[in-house]
């Protein structure tokens, strides 16, 4: 029986997606939840998975193509045999897919996150020729240019034109969800009046607590204690304290969310992502911690999912993970507020009038002064600042 293998159903707020690759092609066999196909949105990537065992008869679009839900990708006879792709070439594709480039081979394939397979596929190259420098060995972006500019290095006729010896550019397209970061950001400097306050923290006291309490707390629960969970406690009883941080602007309406779900930016091949805490103030510190691991795994394993990237009302990122000292993070609407960590540093500090050295941390809020005044945002970081500089603070709710 002939099975037609749509596009899932996408979210309303996406309109289309983009087909980014191929992993079987006509008249292979596959296994039912097989994934056939990569679809790239504004947000995440999709797999299209086969739904039954069979033989891929078809393939009806063209990789680099955008597609909508309901079309139909390819067509898939259940049972049957068919080629396989280690043993046989693939049978000849119809018209519509001749152009498609051929997957990587499975051993090295598997190394590529989807939009680096994209690159690979579009330049023709031998995965297994390039070194990958990520993790596990695998092949990120700047390996694939990298080993793309190396054969510029060697002296070419073409540089005599050019009068230079071994420069050259890579032009490499955006992906969906590299321009759509662009935009929001964008969009969010030009609509919001955002302005930035600063404070640090001393974060003894936190990691007094973390060196006292680590070993027990992974062992009871499974998971590392860190500093995020801190980090998103304080939040949650700042948030209390001042909750215009915690609104967001709708039209002539300032909307005052009664719940704290906190994104926490998590960094990956295809760029920032920013997976939703749900109901903050009802976690532990064990499930934000849980949670924090969970999503930061799926967001660079490209399996997060559009709900999980939605509806946050506050943002916590964490430049310090990359060494930053001080920056200005941009907010991520439609929230109002968002928070930046750092880097933690040992500083001479004023203590009780004695100079001493203790583990500091510069931290930023950056608002929209539409509706957060520099007073509310001032205490807003002092608050945090009380919270984990005081941490039973945080366990009395004071």
């Amino acid at each position: 029986m002939a099975i037609e293998i749509k596009v899932p159903q996408l979210p309303e707020s996406v309109a289309d997606a983009t087909l980014v690759t191929w992993h079987k092609q006509a008249g292979q066999t596959v296994s039912r939840d097989e994934n056939l196909a990569d679809l790239e949105t504004d947000k995440v990537v999709l797999e299209v998975p086969a739904p039954v065992n069979g033989v891929l008869k078809e393939l009806r679009i063209v990789a680099g193509t955008s597609v909508t839900s309901g079309q139909v990708l390819a067509v898939l006879e259940e049972g049957g045999a068919g080629t396989v792709a280690a043993k046989a070439a693939p049978a000849p594709a119809p018209a519509a897919a001749k152009a498609a480039p051929a997957a990587p081979a499975k051993n090295e394939g598997d190394k590529l996150a989807p939009s680096v397979r994209r690159m690979v596929e579009e330049q023709k190259l031998d995965p297994a020729k390039i070194a990958g420098s990520g993790k596990d060995g695998r092949i990120t972006k700047g390996d694939v240019v990298e080993h793309i500019s190396k054969p510029a290095a060697a002296p070419a006729a073409p540089a005599a034109k050019t009068g230079a010896v071994g420069r050259q550019d890579q032009r490499v397209p955006m992906t969906r969800l590299r321009a759509r970061i662009a935009e929001r950001l964008l969009e969010a400097q030009q609509t919001q009046a955002q302005l930035t306050t600063f404070n640090e923290i001393d974060l003894k006291a936190v990691m007094d607590v973390r060196a006292k309490y680590k070993d027990v707390f992974e062992k009871k629960h499974g998971v590392k204690l860190g500093f995020m969970s801190f980090f998103v406690k304080a939040a949650v009883e700042a948030l209390k304290k001042f909750p215009t941080v915690n609104a967001s602007i709708e039209g002539n309406d300032i909307v005052y969310h009664e719940y704290y779900d906190i994104g926490v930016a998590v960094s990956t091949e295809k760029g920032l992502m920013v997976p939703v805490l749900r109901d903050c103030d009802l976690q532990s510190y064990a499930d934000i911690e849980k949670n924090i691991g969970g999503f930061a795994t799926k967001a660079r394993e490209g399996k997060i999912t559009l709900d999980e990237l939605t509806g946050g009302t506050f943002s916590i990122t964490n430049g310090g993970t990359f060494g930053s000292l001080l920056s200005t993070p941009i907010v991520n609407m439609p929230q109002s507020a968002i928070l930046g960590m750092h880097a933690t540093k040992e500083r001479p500090v004023v203590i009780n009038g004695q100079i001493e050295i203790r583990p500091m941390m510069y931290v930023a809020l950056s608002y929209d002064h539409r509706i957060i005044d520099g007073r509310e945002a001032v205490q807003f970081l002092v608050a945090i600042k009380d919270g984990l500089e005081d941490p039973a603070r945080l366990l009395l709710g004071v």
